[in-house]
């Protein structure tokens, strides 16, 4: 027998899913609480009940989709044939998760002056992960005797990272916001594995 706590579990994901849906086709801003009640025939009121307001729907929503991504990352530490492998591999899974959520992402571009709190630390768990991945790459690069003994891994990682991320904030210098137009999405991508490239040489004998 189905407890009440697992209803409502099933409950919520379906939520999620429903939500994700309508965040992903049509944006956040374009997407009403009446319109994922109406697809999952439920009353405004339950759907309130689970979620107070759309803003903490969507954040719960962030989690659940941020919760996918840091899993594909995890799921490949320690498994690269080499450092050139893994850095393609951060760049290429970033890439194509924020194209895949890129309607999703519209959350952002509308308060991008005032996020909240809670979207931050799911950004913030997002680059931990990333940074961890790349760390744990390095050292097994150094232990195989492929490149150079590195001091403090972390570090450079968090160097190359800001670097990437530096590319992106290049690309928005003419532009007033800190998210970038799709069309450019690929150019960042070209540029950031060029960098990347650079970059491992560096670290090479």
């Amino acid at each position: 027998m189905i407890s009440a706590t697992d209803q409502q579990d099933v409950k919520k994901e379906k939520i999620l899913e429903a939500a994700h849906h309508r965040f992903l086709h049509f944006g956040y801003s374009k997407t009403t609480m009446n319109e994922i009640a109406g697809d999952l025939s439920m009353s405004k009121a339950l759907l309130y009940y689970y979620f107070p307001d759309k803003s903490q729907l969507y954040v719960a929503v962030m989690r659940k989709v941020a919760g996918e991504y840091l899993k594909s990352l995890a799921d490949r530490i320690n498994t690269f044939t080499n450092l050139k492998e893994a850095f393609i591999f951060q760049i290429d899974t970033q890439h194509d998760f924020i194209v895949t959520n890129y309607n999703f992402f519209d959350f952002f571009r509308l308060n991008e002056q005032n996020l909240p709190d809670m979207i931050w630390d799911i950004v913030k768990q997002v680059h931990e992960s990333e940074t961890e991945l790349l760390v744990s790459a390095i050292k097994t690069e150094v232990e195989r005797g492929q490149i150079k003994s590195v001091d403090n891994p972390t570090e450079v990682v968090e160097l190359l990272l800001d670097a990437l991320h530096g590319v992106r904030v290049k690309s928005l210098s003419h532009k007033k916001t800190m998210f970038p137009n799709k069309e450019h999405l690929d150019e960042i991508r070209s540029k950031r594995l060029m960098l990347a490239d650079i970059f491992i040489k560096g670290l090479m004998y």
